[in-house]
C-alpha cells in the first residue's frame, strides 16, 4: 500500500470512529424524547442529541470525501451494517435508568472534550475546524453531565445506589477510549491527531474529582476492559439500534424528503 493511500485510509477510519460514536450516542439519547423524568431533562437531552447529530454530519461528510467512493453522509449512516461501524462500545449500551444514561454520558463527555481540544490543533484544517466548533458544544455537555452525576450521587440513598451501580457497570467500556492502533499511529505521524492514550490520566483525574464530590467510589482504574468497537466488533445492542435507525432507508431505498 502506498504511503499516501495509507494516510487516506487511516483518516477515513479515524473519521468513522469519531462520527459513529456521536451518531450512536445521539440515537440512544433520542430514545428518551418524551420519556425523560422531567420536562427540562427531556429538552436538554434532545438538545445534546442534536448537537451530536450536527457533529456527526460534519465528520461523515468529510469521511465520504476522503473515501472517494461517492458515498454521502446519509449513505454512510444508513447503508452500513454493524460490523462496518467504528463507534465506542460505551455509547451503544442501553439507556437503562436515568443514572445509567447520565453516567454513560459523563464518561463519554469527559473524554470527548479533551479529545476535541487536541483535534482542534490538527494539521488537517478540516478536522481542526470541525473540532474547534464541536468543542464549544461539548464543553456544555461535560458541565451538565458532571453536575447531574454530583446531584444524583450525593442525593437520596436510592439515587446514590443507582448512580454507583451505573458507574461500576459501565466502567469496563471506558478503556477503549484510550486505545492506540495502526490507524492512530498513522494519524499521529501526520500530525492530524494526538495520542488518545495521553488523555487517560487527565480523564481519570477529572472523573475522580467529580466522583469525590458526588460521594461515589471510583472503580479500579486497572480493571479489565471490554474493547473491539473501534474495529467493528460490537455488542448485540448495536444491531437493535441500527434496525430502528435504518429502517426507513432500508425499506424504501433512496427515499428523500
Amino acid at each position: 500500500m502506498a504511503p499516501e493511500t495509507g494516510v487516506a485510509t487511516a483518516r477515513f477510519e479515524s473519521l468513522l470512529r469519531l462520527s459513529d460514536s456521536t451518531l450512536i450516542l445521539a440515537q440512544r439519547l433520542a430514545e428518551w424524547c418524551g420519556k425523560a423524568p422531567a420536562l427540562e431533562e427531556d429538552i436538554a437531552l434532545s438538545n445534546v442529541a442534536l448537537d451530536l447529530i450536527g457533529q456527526t454530519r460534519l465528520w461523515l461528510a468529510y469521511a465520504g470525501e476522503t473515501e472517494g467512493a461517492g458515498r454521502t453522509e446519509d449513505q454512510l449512516a444508513y447503508l452500513r451494517d454493524a460490523h462496518d461501524f467504528r463507534n465506542l462500545l460505551l455509547v451503544e449500551q442501553p439507556n437503562g435508568n436515568y443514572a445509567d444514561t447520565i453516567v454513560r454520558q459523563f464518561y463519554f463527555d469527559a473524554w470527548h472534550y479533551p479529545l476535541l481540544q487536541t483535534l482542534a490543533r490538527s494539521t488537517d484544517q478540516r478536522i481542526a475546524g470541525i473540532a474547534a466548533k464541536a468543542v464549544k458544544e461539548v464543553a456544555y455537555h461535560l458541565r451538565r453531565s458532571g453536575d447531574l452525576v454530583v446531584r444524583m450521587g450525593d442525593g437520596t440513598a436510592d439515587s446514590h445506589a443507582k448512580t454507583q451501580a451505573a458507574a461500576d457497570k459501565l466502567w469496563m467500556y471506558t478503556g477503549e477510549m484510550f486505545e492506540r492502533d495502526g490507524v492512530d499511529d498513522a494519524m499521529i505521524a501526520q500530525g492530524m491527531a494526538g495520542d488518545a492514550g495521553a488523555l487517560r490520566e487527565p480523564w481519570l483525574a477529572h472523573v475522580r474529582e467529580v466522583f469525590a464530590e458526588a460521594t461515589l467510589t471510583l472503580p479500579a482504574p486497572e480493571a479489565w476492559m471490554q474493547t473491539g468497537g473501534r474495529r467493528g466488533r460490537h455488542t448485540e445492542n448495536l444491531g437493535y439500534i441500527l434496525a430502528e435507525m435504518q429502517f426507513l432507508q432500508r425499506a424504501y431505498p433512496g427515499a428523500q424528503w
